[in-house]
């Protein structure tokens, strides 16, 4: 059965709707463009806040670098396009992948962060020896496909993925996906798979909320949790939904993300911050 998904109705980046609101920068997932990921919040979050969304490196118009995707390269992107739209305090907030990045923008930011919003994420994401492996296959994989001609490579997404897709999602949704360089991609999964904030996530000195997906078969719950358990004075906020809540759950999600990014600013405009020195 086809999903519905409607083309979006801006692209966030255009973070001058609501001058002298909070700015907000949504970070999308793995295999997701920003689009993909915040379609349906665009129009709700931009009636109360400025906000920008970027593609991360390798998915659809993000910088294509032959350079080994890092996370932390995608954090300092991020943070360049603010300095480009002149914003010097930002909210971001992580989807999945996104929840990483966020997490870098604050540990190497820490001046330009006023907030955090984590949704569907966690602090790490592998532990068991069966996940180790499914890491390794897609470093083993993004090798491979330095090594593939281009045209191998549009040939293997069309096979593999597109045309899988097609039969589900909208045909905007689809050309959003064709866009990716998948050599990139399977690189970031790779990044995902050794990420890891556990030593120093109990640093973080600014309001954050956690927005958990309780019926997560992607990040487990109870990983989303330890996240929010992690980080001294953070609120957690349930949605009742799978990974593809933003979307399958919007109804739910998007209200939640709402309470949950109000908490943050407010927050922020009463509790005094105590500054920790970036870690070395």
């Amino acid at each position: 059965m086809a999903v519905a998904l409607p083309a979006p109705t801006s692209r966030a980046a255009r973070p001058w709707s609501c001058p002298g609101a909070p700015a907000l920068l949504l970070l999308h997932g793995w295999t997701a463009t920003a689009d993909l990921n915040w379609f349906t919040c665009y129009e709700p979050l931009g009636r109360h806040y400025r906000v920008v969304a970027i593609d991360h490196r390798g998915h659809g118009q993000g910088i294509r670098s032959k350079k080994l995707f890092r996370l932390e390269d995608c954090a300092d992107d991020a943070m360049a396009v603010c300095d480009v739209l002149g914003i010097d305090k930002i909210i971001p907030i992580g989807y999945s992948m996104g929840g990483p990045v966020a997490q870098l923008l604050w540990q190497r930011h820490r001046d330009r962060v006023s907030g955090l919003v984590l949704c569907a994420t966690s602090g790490y994401f592998v532990t068991s020896r069966e996940e180790r492996l499914s890491f390794l296959g897609l470093s083993g994989l993004a090798a491979v496909a330095r090594l593939t001609p281009l045209q191998a490579r549009r040939w293997l997404t069309e096979q593999l993925y597109l045309q899988r897709k097609t039969s589900q999602w909208e045909t905007w949704a689809v050309e959003q996906a064709s866009l990716h360089d998948w050599r990139t991609v399977l690189e970031a999964g790779r990044a995902i798979g050794s990420f890891s904030s556990r030593s120093w996530i109990g640093e973080v000195d600014v309001p954050t909320s956690v927005v958990i997906t309780m019926r997560d078969r992607v990040i487990p719950v109870r990983r989303q949790v330890r996240l929010f358990e992690s980080i001294h004075g953070a609120e957690a906020f349930r949605v009742d939904g799978d990974h593809d809540a933003v979307i399958a759950k919007a109804d739910r999600f998007v209200p939640t993300l709402l309470r949950s990014i109000g908490s943050v600013v407010d927050r922020a405009a009463t509790v005094p911050r105590v500054h920790t020195s970036p870690a070395k």
